[in-house]
Formats: structure tokens, C-alpha cells, sequence
């Protein structure tokens, strides 16, 4: 959806007919667990640690919680499915730019950030870990979620494209918040080596990157695009739907009054 979760966990369209059947055989939990691939166990287990380490603020640890539920309340009564179990829905095609930028985000977005909380952990630099691990905490559960979400089709596509949305509009700050203590609350060594100048560098410019491009994922592919988008293949689907009920109504009738007859 944001194309993270594209480039990370990928569904081909083959692989989704070739177990189509087998979806629809399957209860709610079994698609769930079925969903769940090595990357994405491997996401859980970063939450787990990131939720245990203490790194992480509680109202980012709350925030998932919240997101969930309000998920789950707008598809219950906001904007309800109307697929069929199984049919897999898009809701954007991008072409080969768009999946080079994808590739793009998933490295400065979740690979880089990663590399740089080891690094900061081995390095003991405790400021470098505490300012990224919130992003990282809320990319990984933005990505679960995102991936858990495309196979139910109890989620509409308005529900599926407000997930990376609200996720990255509470990462945005985050991602100030660490550009800001990059730049102004590392400290320094008086005679730094060549080392030390390179790690403080490149914490700043992974904050900044990281900023700059979730910001345009924001404000020019999210918001302008993908949002609309979701919203006006869910309209097109529910009036599909009504149309059919609309044409089975007065059949039933017909048959109804024949067997009277």
C-alpha cells in the first residue's frame, strides 16, 4: 500500500489464483496464518523487542492499539467490504519506476534505520538507538499490518489505504523528532576520529533522508493518489453490488409468485 509492504512481502497475482482455492476453504485464522511469511515473523519479533526494550514512548506503543480498532470499527460500519472471500483487490499498479521507488524506501526506511540501531548498540551511542527506534517500532507494525490486511477481504480498500496513511502521518513527527536530535543532541568527542565523524553524518543523513522521503510518500503519492484511488474503486464495487441485488430482487419475486400459482 505505501509500497513498503510491497517490496518487503510481494504477492504475485499467480501465486494468489494458485492458492485462491485453498484461501476460500480456509476459516478466518488460517488465513491469517497463512499470511504470516518468514519477513513478517521476523517483524513481529522487532516489535517484541522494540516493545521490551524500553526505547520506545508509550503513546507509540498505544498508537497500534488504536489504529487497529478504529480499522476494525470503519470496515464493521464506515465502509464494509463488498468482495467476495478470496478475490484479491489492488488498489495501485505502479510500474518499474514506481517499484525502484519503492526499493528505495524499504532500504532508507526499514534496512538502513535497522543497521543503524545495531550500530548504535555496539557503539553504546544510546541517543542514536532511542531517537530511531520509534520510527522502526511503527514502520514494522505499519508493514504487518498492512500485509495481514490484503489477505482478509473482510477490509475494504478505503480501510486497506488508510493503514500506511495513519501510520505515516505519526512517523512524520517521529522522524522530525530524530532529524532534530541528530543535528543538535549528538554529542560530539573534542578531537573526533574519522569514524566518530562518519557515524554522526550518517545518522544525519538517514534522519533526513528518511524524512524527506516519507514526506513526499505523504503528501505526493498517498494523500493525492492512492487515497482517491481506493475510495473510487470501493464506490465503483458497492454500486456493482447494489446493482446485483437490485437485479435479484425482482427475480426472486417472479419465482415466488410462479410457485404460488
Amino acid at each position: 500500500m505505501s509500497g513498503l509492504s510491497l517490496a518487503v512481502a510481494p504477492r504475485l497475482e499467480s501465486e494468489m489464483k494458485e492458492g485462491e482455492s485453498d484461501v476460500r476453504g480456509q476459516g478466518l485464522m488460517g488465513g491469517v496464518m497463512g499470511s504470516l511469511r518468514v519477513i513478517e515473523l521476523q517483524l513481529v519479533a522487532f516489535i517484541l523487542v522494540f516493545s521490551a526494550s524500553g526505547l520506545v514512548p508509550l503513546v507509540d506503543l498505544v498508537s497500534p492499539v488504536f489504529v487497529s480498532l478504529y480499522l476494525l470499527a470503519l470496515s464493521r460500519w464506515a465502509f464494509p467490504s463488498y468482495r467476495k472471500p478470496g478475490n484479491a483487490a489492488e488498489v495501485f499498479h505502479g510500474s518499474r519506476m514506481f517499484q525502484l521507488y519503492v526499493m528505495v524506501g524499504t532500504t532508507v526506511g526499514l534496512f538502513l534505520p535497522l543497521s543503524y540501531v545495531l550500530g548504535g548498540f555496539a557503539r553504546g551511542d544510546q541517543e542514536a538507538v532511542r531517537s530511531a527506534t520509534p520510527h522502526l517500532f511503527l514502520l514494522s507494525f505499519q508493514i504487518l499490518s498492512e500485509n495481514i490486511i490484503m489477505g482478509l477481504s473482510i477490509f475494504s480498500q478505503p480501510v486497506r489505504a488508510l493503514v500506511p496513511l495513519l501510520y505515516t502521518v505519526r512517523r512524520v513527527f517521529l522522524l522530525i523528532d530524530w532529524t532534530h536530535a541528530t543535528f543538535f543532541n549528538s554529542k560530539v568527542p573534542k578531537n573526533p576520529r574519522v569514524q566518530d565523524q562518519i557515524w554522526i553524518w550518517f545518522g544525519r543523513g538517514l534522519a533526513s533522508a528518511n524524512l524527506i522521503y516519507f514526506t513526499i510518500n505523504l503528501f505526493c503519492f498517498l494523500i493525492p493518489r492512492f487515497l482517491p484511488r481506493a475510495f473510487e474503486r470501493y464506490f465503483k464495487e458497492r454500486a456493482e453490488y447494489h446493482g446485483k441485488v437490485a437485479e435479484v430482487g425482482p427475480q426472486k419475486k417472479e419465482k415466488a409468485q410462479k410457485k404460488s400459482d
